[in-house]
């Protein structure tokens, strides 16, 4: 599944980077402590599609999450993501010291709207999520243990920055479980204007 990049032109991931634990009001929900390290771990462009399901195998939980496009080794697009997760199966692992790949890195396990041009600026950017019309996460860079600024050369001081490589910097407080027939309307802010916005219902 290709996605949109700001010139209205698909194309497929070259990798998905991803960043856990990046809020703290998400550690803290769940019962989990906040890392030494940024937390790393990644999809495969397999993952990307744009149908929202409500169970593979088990219930899905949503996270919703600010998206960064790379190209020439910058950030060239913004978008608003989620990330699903087999959160029983996940607990399973991280309870046995496993890696987490079973859990996050499944085929349709990410969404994203379009991507857009980047700000200039991306301490202003935000998200918000709303299921049926009801507001369930907010959050944006302010809130990041890491930031956009410091996200970029940890990930490049261990893996190269493709032209291509979707970064999901992370998601706020407000996770949950993904039921058929729910409505999930996303979108990111630039300060106080709206700058892209994407939706899906459940199957």
């Amino acid at each position: 599944m290709n996605c949109i990049d700001p010139n209205q032109q698909p194309f497929t991931p070259s990798k998905i980077l991803c960043v856990g634990k990046n809020y703290r009001a998400h550690i803290e929900e769940m019962h989990s402590v906040v890392p030494d390290h940024m937390v790393v771990f990644m999809k495969p462009a397999s993952a990307v599609t744009d149908t929202l399901h409500a169970q593979l195998g088990e219930t899905l939980h949503y996270e919703g999450e600010i998206c960064l496009l790379i190209r020439s080794g910058g950030i060239a697009g913004v978008a608003f993501g989620l990330d699903l997760t087999k959160r029983d199966l996940q607990a399973k692992l991280k309870d046995a010291g496993l890696p987490w790949e079973r859990s996050k890195a499944f085929d349709g396990a990410a969404l994203f709207s379009a991507f857009v041009p980047a700000p200039a600026d991306l301490n202003e950017i935000s998200l918000e999520l709303r299921v049926d019309g009801q507001l369930r996460q907010q959050g944006g860079t302010p809130l990041m243990l890491y930031p956009p600024s410091v996200i970029l050369p940890e990930m490049a001081s261990f893996t190269s920055l493709e032209d291509n490589t979707i970064i999901m910097t992370g998601t706020p407080a407000g996770v949950g479980p993904v039921h058929v027939g729910e409505r999930f309307e996303g979108r990111l802010m630039d300060g106080e204007r709206e700058i892209v916005t994407a939706a899906w219902t459940a199957l």
